[in-house]
């Protein structure tokens, strides 16, 4: 059999239905091959590192490994995209193709060493030198993929190598790896009755939730495991989902990125901080300050990464092993009923402070000022968006508002940040992953000016997809992100140093992709405009005007305290 063939038949016994990608004269081998599996679509990107975040997209909400591919020319504009899936636990197979490995040194044309640039952001990097070996190396890439701490493997694919035939080949599949996660270990017993024990007699403990339980899919565990001990629930920015955010026990997001005053205090003054599923990086933590490590809390962590258990802070009980499965013992193991929340003085007291910083947030939502308030703007998007609505977003404005004041009322996976890197142009992509993901979603993707500029090309491969996919981009005129963090550590007169752009007409450009485009200058406009693009079987794109974070800065916690000794107006 032909390795490309091969390659096909067993993507195919993976499930694989849809891979996102680039051509290239490397690849041609497995594309004539391709042209007979119509089952499996591959998704034209315009660029490379877009292929991968689409494939990131796609893994985020299939509950499956994403697959993208390139070829070798392109290999290096895969980059950034591979490292947020590395940084992330995002369970991803990579393919590039290449020049034939015997002429790597006599400087053909669109040759390099890539093993060297993927070994430091990949589980593994594998080079097919030999066809028959194929078989193997995919199923080894689908199995570290999905297995473990999930995230991306790449394969390294000669374009001699795909033209080459197979004797005999093994193309027995592993069909447990085909999604994710692949198998769900444990957490030690004895382990698992101490932090038991732990949150049973704690006073004031907490559950922070990172995006370990989205990939585990163990927001049900944790719900209830909190209602029996009556914990509060915080999540990271990435693991909102976690819990649901109307539930009488959730804190919203915690850290640096998208806390709250009310949230990280919760944190700061719990006995017992239990991390599911988190990494307990500088963002989720406001480098390592909520709570400083020098707590007197007793740590429970739980996680599936032998790495991140105890990494950042002195832990009390480890638990390595899959979020799921583990609280699932955990629940098991608890001999008392659940408590009733409404008679925890602690509980009520949260409530009552959270129910005073609401009418805060409801004040500001209300706000008719112009630009739009960008708390006005997630009032009209909580009112307008449909039940089984996915977002996107990218990082910047968009992220930190709908982190901190967007609330998701069902638990799961519906709302995507790329906050493990954080680099600009991320949602565009991703959004095209997730309309085939879950092809009957509104997906709503929100993306900056900044970020725009990354990924406007891919207007064209959004338009050409279809789908209800709605853009709207939030327009300050710069890099606003930076002008605040320049403008709070070095001084406001370097906060127009190279961060401001030209007036653009953004609907244009999206008219020209053949996108439905509209403006939004008011605040009068904003809830029919929301509700009518909606409603739309076709993708849209709308603009929004907001002002730049350093005139009003979002709830970022170093920046809040600047902004107040400065009277400089901030939400928080």
């Amino acid at each position: 059999m032909n390795a490309s063939k091969a390659l096909m038949e067993l993507l195919k016994g993976y499930d694989v239905s849809h891979v996102f990608g680039l051509p290239g004269e490397t690849t041609l081998n497995w594309y004539r091959e391709w042209h007979d599996y119509p089952e499996i679509r591959h998704v034209l990107a315009r660029d490379e590192r877009s292929a991968v975040f689409m494939a990131d997209g796609y893994a985020k909400t299939s509950f499956r490994p994403g697959i993208c591919e390139g070829p070798s020319v392109g290999a290096t504009h895969m980059l950034p995209g591979v490292a947020e899936a590395y940084k992330a636990s995002v369970p991803m197979v990579v393919f590039t193709s290449d020049i034939p490995l015997h002429l790597e040194k006599r400087n053909m044309l669109t040759g390099v060493e890539q093993t060297a640039l993927f070994q430091g952001v990949t589980k593994e990097t594998i080079t097919v030198t030999d066809a028959s070996e194929l078989p193997n190396t995919v199923r080894r890439a689908f199995r570290l993929s999905t297995t473990g701490r999930p995230g991306p493997v790449h394969i390294r694919l000669p374009m001699d190598v795909l033209g080459d035939e197979i004797d005999a080949p093994q193309l027995h599949m592993q069909r447990d790896f085909s999604k994710y996660p692949g198998h769900r270990p444990i957490a030690q017993g004895d382990k698992l009755l101490q932090a038991v024990k732990m949150l049973s007699t704690a006073e004031r403990p907490v559950i922070v939730c990172g995006q370990g339980v989205l990939y585990s899919q163990a927001w049900n565990e944790v719900q209830t495991l909190a209602e029996i001990y009556g914990v509060p629930v915080g999540t990271t920015i990435s693991g909102k989902g976690s819990m649901p955010e109307l539930h009488p026990l959730s804190i919203g997001v915690t850290g640096a990125r998208g806390g709250t005053t009310l949230s990280n205090r919760v944190v700061n003054e719990a006995d017992v901080v239990f991390y599911i599923g988190c990494n307990t990086d500088s963002a989720s933590t406001d480098k390592w300050t909520i709570p400083g490590t020098d707590t007197e809390a007793k740590i429970i962590h739980l996680d599936i990464s032998e790495a991140e258990v105890g990494n950042a802070y002195p832990t009390e009980v480890a638990l390595i092993g899959d979020a799921k499965a583990t609280l699932g013992k955990m629940i098991e193991a608890t001999t008392i009923k659940a408590r009733d929340l409404e008679e925890l003085p602690r509980l009520r007291a949260i409530r009552e402070e959270a129910a005073e910083y609401g009418a805060y947030v409801e004040d500001l939502s209300r706000s008719e000022e112009e630009p739009v308030h960008p708390l006005r703007f997630i009032r009209e998007l909580t009112h307008a968006v449909p039940d089984g609505h996915v977002l996107v977003v990218d990082v910047g404005v968009s992220a930190i508002y709908t982190s901190t004041f967007y609330k998701v009322s069902k638990a799961g996976r519906s709302v995507l940040y790329n906050y493990a890197m954080g680099a600009l142009g991320y949602a565009i992509p991703a959004s095209v992953g997730a309309r085939f993901a879950r092809p009957d979603s509104c997906l709503v993707t929100l993306v900056g000016d900044g970020s725009f500029g990354f990924t406007a090309a891919e207007l064209e491969t959004v338009s050409r997809v279809g789908g209800n996919n709605n853009i709207i981009l939030f327009n300050n005129g710069s890099y606003g992100w930076i002008k605040a963090a320049i403008s709070f550590s070095q001084g406001h007169e370097y906060a127009d140093f190279s961060t401001n752009f030209k007036e653009v007409d953004y609907p244009k450009i999206a008219e020209g992709f053949g996108l439905k485009a509209y403006l939004v200058e008011g605040p009068e406009e904003l809830g029919h405009t929301l509700k009518e693009a909606f409603g739309l079987d076709e993708p849209t794109f709308i603009e929004l005007r907001v002002m730049p974070e350093n005139v009003l800065v979002p709830p970022v916690p170093s920046w809040i305290r600047k902004a107040e000794d400065l009277g400089i107006r901030h939400v928080w």
